[in-house]
């Protein structure tokens, strides 16, 4: 082909003059930088306030994982020769989330090995950042769940003893209890539940704050929620993906809760697991989740109905973790299907 016509071909095709770059395209004047460490802002108060409730160790275990999951990214990009962007935060966000969804009583060595699984694996030998149909840090916690399952399923720790503020808000969770929530009700039942946590007011307001045992991030409600909210407000995140799945998990267990499940109480439902650090956290990643609103709320409805699933009929108290895994690679799929009708005319003008 001759100059002349490579040069003619360029004036008629976009592909000439166009970089295409992989998906989800949005028109934004924010960088993924910004994005990714306003993000992590939002992501410090819950780790302060486990750092209170179950001690230094939440600290520690948040630090190696962040910690191995920037060197497994700088190291991985090396080897596979491509640019170093660990300054971009994605590999921090990677780390405090996977850190968010363990327990905090584990050995320091289980973070470090979630971290090569869900960055090098996970990530980089998909193609790297925008490539990864899976969410990184889910991936790790799967991978440990897997591979760990009785450390993942008992390091709890039960919260401090006296918390002033807890103790002044008239929180009356028993603090000897070291099984989460969600493990105490699947394993035990809703009596079992409220002989252990309580019931009526102060068990709600306890949940909502934070004050029993679970992940090193998923405790305290208020602050997901508020973190969640500012990110709705600057525009990082839509209600679609968290409003759909939560309230799928809150319908779904009212209907199917009974006696056995919450006594079919849908806020205790919410607040007993990590639905809520799913729900703003883990199901909105940019590159897992869908770009068009109607997708992500079939998105969200169908992380909420296997969520209630994996809960009510599954072998593990808590399923958001596969459920958001499970509907990961959905996400171009119901792109395809729910994609908008598009109204430019044919190339050529043909009519």
């Amino acid at each position: 082909m001759s100059k002349q016509q490579e040069t003619d071909d360029q004036a008629v095709s976009p592909v000439g003059r166009w970089k295409v770059s992989l998906s989800p395209h949005l028109k934004s004047n924010e960088s993924v930088e910004k994005i990714m460490w306003t993000v992590v802002a939002c992501l410090v108060p819950p780790l302060v306030l486990s750092v209170f409730i179950f001690g230094i160790q939440t600290l520690f275990i948040t630090a190696v994982s962040v910690i191995s999951c920037v060197i497994v990214e700088a190291v991985s990009q090396k080897a596979l020769g491509r640019r170093v962007t660990i300054k971009d935060g994605s590999a921090v966000l990677t780390g405090m989330l996977m850190a968010f969804v363990i327990p905090p009583g584990v050995s320091p060595l289980l973070p470090i090995l979630a971290a090569i699984f869900a960055i090098y694996i996970g990530k980089h030998l998909l193609g790297g950042i925008g490539y990864n149909f899976f969410n990184p840090a889910l991936l790790g916690r799967a991978f440990l769940l897997a591979s760990f399952p009785v450390a993942m399923t008992s390091a709890w720790l039960p919260p401090v003893q006296d918390f002033a503020i807890f103790s002044y808000l008239g929180t009356q969770v028993d603090a000897v209890a070291t099984a989460t929530p969600l493990a105490v009700m699947k394993e035990h039942g809703m009596a079992a539940f409220t002989q252990t946590f309580g019931s009526g007011a102060s068990l709600y307001s306890s949940f909502f704050l934070g004050w029993r045992p679970g992940c090193i991030g998923e405790t305290s409600g208020f602050l997901l929620v508020l973190g969640g909210l500012y990110l709705m407000y600057r525009g990082y995140i839509t209600w679609h993906i968290p409003v759909s799945l939560l309230g799928t998990i809150a319908l779904l267990s009212w209907i199917f809760g009974g006696e056995g499940y919450f006594a079919g109480d849908p806020l205790l439902a919410l607040l007993s697991g990590g639905a809520l650090l799913g729900a703003f956290y883990m199901a909105t990643d940019y590159v897992t989740s869908p770009s068009n609103k109607i997708s992500q709320i079939v998105f969200g409805i169908g992380i909420g109905a296997l969520t209630v699933l994996i809960r009510l009929k599954g072998g593990y108290p808590e399923g958001i973790c596969y459920a958001i895994l499970l509907m990961n690679p959905l996400s171009t799929v119901l792109d395809s299907f729910f994609k908008p009708q598009r109204f430019a005319p044919p190339v050529g003008g043909a009519k």
